[in-house]
């Protein structure tokens, strides 16, 4: 299911859309770490996304296809 992938990496742009201008604006040390956890965080998102789209790794149990599901409750 990649238009599942390709909102979750929409959204995730969005949210840095919204935070970039605060991102800037932060004086403090623990201002400087938070915002770099987010962006890591914003990264790690991203490239599970890409993975997934580009069909590095299987998507999600609730994303597979009900046939496959099936197949794997036969066996």
């Amino acid at each position: 299911m990649k238009q599942y992938a390709l909102l979750r990496i929409l959204l995730a742009c969005f949210f840095l859309y919204v935070a970039w201008p605060e991102i800037g604006k932060q004086t403090s040390n623990a201002g400087g770490y938070f915002w770099a956890g987010w962006l890591i965080f914003f990264l790690l998102v991203v490239g599970a996304n890409l993975a997934t789209m580009l069909k590095m790794t299987k998507p999600p149990v609730m994303e597979q296809s009900r046939e496959k599901q099936t197949a794997i409750g036969k066996n």
